[in-house]
């Protein structure tokens, strides 16, 4: 077997490019509109989140960044119902109640948490929590805070060992189980991309960096190697 490009550094974008372009199957009793519309909203709220990265260095881009993030993440809980209810099947149904539930549950706790530290800047921007972690990372001052967020940021993302969702032995693969092609990769993609915008949240919070340091990206993939090992 030949894998693509040198040493098979091509072969993960040809699989990903293969299984965008699978056909799409059709379910004879699914909500055909909300099946194939809700993981693309699912996707969609999750880039929503990345117009928070401060992407220029100006210092007004958005004061209200925290309460904008808690509206998204509130919003994309709907998202999660209408994927395992349009499909019609109880496997799906069941996965994204549980999940559902898990969100609600420790969404409560992280709106306490990150109000906590932002009432206590004494700002909603990401950009203030930045500039006053010059000096010093809140995480010397906010130490259990931090360590609660970890546990809450690996319940929301479904990490080990909050994957309810994905009780083989009861609910299979989760709520995305009759989803399969394209429509399987964007909640996929939505997945993971809210594991990389948790990551950036904890560093913005607690860590002090910004998108324009070399040391936010080794704190990056410091904080995407945890949740892989954990994993």
């Amino acid at each position: 077997v030949y894998k693509v490009g040198l040493i098979g550094i091509i072969q993960p974008v040809s699989d990903g490019l293969k299984l965008l372009f699978k056909e799409v199957g059709m379910l004879e009793k699914s909500n055909f509109l909300l099946y194939y519309i809700s993981p693309l909203i699912n996707f969609f709220l999750v880039i929503l989140l990345y117009s928070l990265l401060p992407f220029s260095s100006a210092m007004d881009y958005f004061n209200l960044g925290s309460l904008f993030l808690l509206s998204i993440l509130s919003v994309n809980i709907y998202s999660i119902i209408l994927i395992g209810w349009s499909s019609y099947s109880s496997y799906s149904f069941l996965s994204s109640v549980r999940m559902v539930a898990q969100m609600i549950s420790y969404e409560v706790s992280l709106i306490i948490l990150l109000l906590s530290v932002m009432l206590s800047v004494s700002s909603f921007s990401f950009m203030e929590l930045e500039n006053i972690q010059f000096y010093m990372w809140l995480l010397s001052y906010y130490f259990i805070v931090g360590f609660m967020m970890m546990i809450i940021f690996l319940a929301e993302s479904n990490r080990v060992p909050f994957d309810f969702i994905e009780g083989e032995s009861e609910l299979v693969s989760g709520f995305n189980i009759e989803y399969g092609s394209g429509y399987f990769a964007f909640i996929f993609m939505a997945e993971y991309m809210s594991i990389l915008f948790m990551s950036y949240l904890f560093i913005v919070l607690l860590l002090g960096s910004n998108l324009f340091n070399l040391i936010y990206y080794l704190k990056l993939l410091l904080m995407i190697y945890m949740y892989m090992l954990i994993r």
